[in-house]
């Protein structure tokens, strides 16, 4: 969907597994089907590549990413790629890293409200990922933000950290649009179908607005038998759907 005059996204929903050969597979098929759209760029779940975790196998994430890089280059294709990496530096982030289409590497977002236990001592993805400063980049002239699932709602029940409501401090650093990469939990209960996916929904809808941006968002569909906790889409700075996937699909 053309969020712009500048720039035509595409969003992936996909199963997200701890399978780094079959990540690498269905984010191919991604880049395939975004490519003969007429995408300009493709954001992907939170993990998708090395799957959502810290115990993630490093350098076979590395060598699945110079596969998924190369595959989008030669489609002409540039990247909102969600993943766990371990950098030069030896420490563990979960990324949202942006490569253009040529497949070079633009820069990356790393998780900032990190998930954890609300008591003491920290459990979570919060004593295992690192993070850096917040903030944009440059894709075909236009300025974008990254955000990474709890980065923009800030669920009470999943962190400690205050809400620094981030989607308004990158409008604020110039971002147009923000790309949203996401791997909610869920159960199919209830609690999860209802207050869960109203609250993300609530959330996307109302940062949109404050922030007068453009929000472009992808969940995890697996398991594939229960409804995702977020919608996958294309939001308007005036908080209205331009698209929006099925609840519950592979």
């Amino acid at each position: 969907m053309e969020t712009s005059k500048y720039l035509k996204v595409a969003g992936a929903q996909l199963s997200v597994t701890r399978d780094i050969d079959a990540n690498i597979a269905a984010i191919g098929r991604a880049i395939d089907y975004a490519a003969g759209e007429g995408a300009d760029i493709l954001l992907t779940p939170e993990g998708s590549l090395s799957g959502y975790h810290a115990a993630f196998d490093a350098a076979a994430t590395a060598q699945g990413l110079g596969v998924v890089v190369a595959r989008a280059a030669a489609a002409g294709l540039a990247l909102a790629l969600g993943t766990c990496f371990e950098e030069e530096n030896g420490r563990r982030y979960n990324e949202l890293r942006f490569h253009d289409r040529t497949g070079r590497l633009v820069g990356f977002h790393t998780k900032t409200l990190l998930c954890g236990s609300l008591d003491e001592p920290r459990r979570g993805e919060i004593t295992e990922f690192a993070t850096r400063p917040l903030r944009t980049f440059d894709l075909d002239s236009l300025r974008v933000g990254g955000l990474i699932c709890n980065d923009m709602w800030a669920n009470p029940g999943c962190t400690p950290m205050p809400d620094t409501h981030l989607a308004r401090r990158l409008a604020e650093m110039g971002a147009r649009v923000i790309f949203h990469a996401v791997n909610g939990g869920r159960n199919g209960s209830e609690f999860s179908r209802t207050t869960c996916w109203n609250y993300h929904e609530s959330n996307l809808i109302m940062r949109a607005m404050a922030a007068r941006v453009w929000i472009v968002t992808a969940d995890n569909c697996a398991p594939t038998d229960i409804p995702c906790s977020a919608p996958s889409g294309v939001i308007s700075p005036n908080g209205q759907w331009v698209v929006k996937t099925e609840p519950q699909r592979s």
